[in-house]
């Protein structure tokens, strides 16, 4: 999926290429730098990002974060799904720590004592959003393209997103994690995974007054009223308000069996071609991993953030093993025969009490 770094690399050396930190005007400018992966991050790049957000949090001179991607592809299009791949095939652990390492950052990011202002430029996709969504000034443009698309290579929406999907009014974020399908800016503001939303061409002109801002009141109110100048909070025509009725519906139904079913037999005209077009999508996709999410993101609207971190990380934990991601990965990534042999290969095989399984002795953390 993206190039891999050599291991005789340096820490110093790794965080230097591919995460760029600098200090601006009080401002801690966090650069992800692999544009020609379109930022897919690494177990180097979260260890580096980890490490530069700590000293930060620690340094009174810096008095917020802002988060961005190089290049004008992507923000970040996910893990380096690639490297946990091979990882699990070799026999090695990078994989799990993986996982373990690049939670820890998305949940200090939403603790992060100092305000954080991510730049959702170009693609927004799994751990990309896992690193956004904590932030307190989540900024998308006309390029932004935001989705957790894991199911279609057989995973489940991690990075907190049984968090901040569930949380999404309505079943929106039911449909989002369940589907897999991408949004742009007015829906991401409507579904309150974004806040402003601000024209690429003015990117250069929000460093500028961010290089030039004269703090004075809270370091979130300063730059409150930076955006306030250059960007705007609602679009008008969000393609999922129009579909909110009946997302509401069918992403409320028992199971995924039941979705499809009922989508397939929808005839009323303004809603029909939606409809039919979710229900094929759905069919490409993985039905356990569709069902685990399904099920996970339900348990997720009743938890705290940390129980739902440790959730994901209850599944992940079974998932190389027993769920559809490496079977997705090798026919979309490795081989690229696009032709995944799904485990059941389709909704009718599913069994009520796998998909339960895998829920299985989760011990909730305490609180």
């Amino acid at each position: 999926m993206t190039a891999q770094v050599s291991s005789e690399a340096s820490h110093a050396d790794i965080l230097q290429e591919e995460v760029l930190a600098d200090v601006r005007n009080h401002v801690g400018h966090l650069t992800l730098n692999r544009p020609a992966g379109l930022n897919a991050i690494n177990l180097n790049m979260v260890r580096g990002l980890a490490q530069q957000l700590q000293a930060w949090a620690d340094d009174p001179q810096v008095y917020a974060v802002v988060l961005r991607g190089a290049g004008e592809k992507a923000f970040c299009a996910g893990g380096d799904i690639r490297s946990l791949y091979d990882s699990f095939k070799n026999g090695d652990t990078l994989h799990e720590d993986f996982f373990v390492e690049e939670y820890a950052v998305d949940l200090a990011i939403h603790h992060y004592r100092k305000p954080v202002l991510a730049l959702m430029d170009g693609f927004v996709l799994g751990g990309g959003m896992g690193l956004v969504q904590g932030a307190d000034l989540r900024v998308v443009t006309e390029r932004s393209r935001l989705a957790m698309p894991e199911v279609a290579i057989g995973y489940f929406p991690d990075v907190g997103g049984s968090y901040f999907l569930p949380r999404i009014p309505g079943e929106l974020g039911i449909y989002l994690g369940v589907t897999g399908v991408q949004i742009r800016a007015a829906d991401a503001l409507y579904c309150g995974l974004a806040d402003w939303y601000l024209d690429s061409t003015k990117l250069a002109d929000l460093d500028q007054k961010l290089d030039q801002l004269s703090w004075q009141d809270s370091p979130l109110k300063d730059l409150q009223g930076v955006l306030a100048k250059l960007a705007v909070q609602q679009l008008p025509d969000a393609p999922l308000a129009a579909l909110r009725p009946a997302i509401d519906h069918f992403f409320a139904l028992p199971d995924v069996r039941s979705i499809v079913e009922q989508l397939q037999q929808v005839t009323v005209a303004n809603s029909h071609e939606w409809a039919l077009s979710t229900a094929n999508l759905m069919q490409t996709r993985s039905p356990l991993a569709m069902a685990v999410t399904l099920e996970m993101l339900r348990r997720g609207r009743r938890l705290p953030l940390e129980q739902c971190f440790a959730l994901e990380l209850h599944l992940d934990r079974q998932w190389f093993e027993r769920g559809d991601l490496i079977e997705g990965v090798r026919a979309l990534i490795i081989d690229k025969d696009k032709n995944p042999r799904w485990n059941p290969s389709t909704l009718h095989g599913l069994d009520a009490s796998h998909v339960e399984s895998f829920f299985h002795n989760f011990t909730q953390v305490a609180r």
